[in-house]
């Protein structure tokens, strides 16, 4: 099933022709700070979307190993991709709160759990859960 979304004023949107299958949680202060609070990204490989409005895009270059692009009329998050020469590559996380409908999409992974408030904790278990040292070494390569 395609999925759709797109920013809060609607100049760029995004068609997501591959089907997403899962979600994670970032709980790293940029996260945070890009999101206003925890970051549920959908995982989408490089060739599974198309984006409209790309002219309307900011991209922030956020760390050595990823980017992240936000909407410069609106100001709202569309993205975070993954630059690093390693095995994701190009990957991109779409915000969940930017897809016109989330429903049916796995929660099944948490990004610097050791990072994570404690002012909240999520339902459920059987998550994957990495520390800081484990989700640099996945993204960017490094150990």
């Amino acid at each position: 099933m395609p999925h759709t979304g797109s920013c809060v004023c609607g100049a760029v949107s995004f068609n997501i022709s591959t089907k997403l299958t899962r979600t994670n949680a970032c709980h790293c202060s940029m996260c945070r700070k890009w999101s206003g609070g925890v970051f549920f990204g959908v995982v989408v490989p490089p060739d599974g979307m198309t984006l409209t409005g790309e002219d309307k895009l900011t991209i922030y270059a956020s760390s050595p190993w990823a980017e992240r692009a936000f909407c410069a009329t609106c100001g709202s998050s569309v993205f975070y991709r993954v630059t690093a020469d390693a095995p994701m590559q190009g990957e991109y996380h779409i915000g969940m709160g930017a897809l016109d409908d989330a429903s049916g999409i796995a929660f099944d992974t948490e990004y610097f759990i050791d990072l994570k408030p404690d002012v909240y904790c999520f339902a459920g278990e059987g998550r994957l859960q990495l520390t800081e040292a484990q989700v640099i070494e996945m993204f960017s390569g490094e150990t």
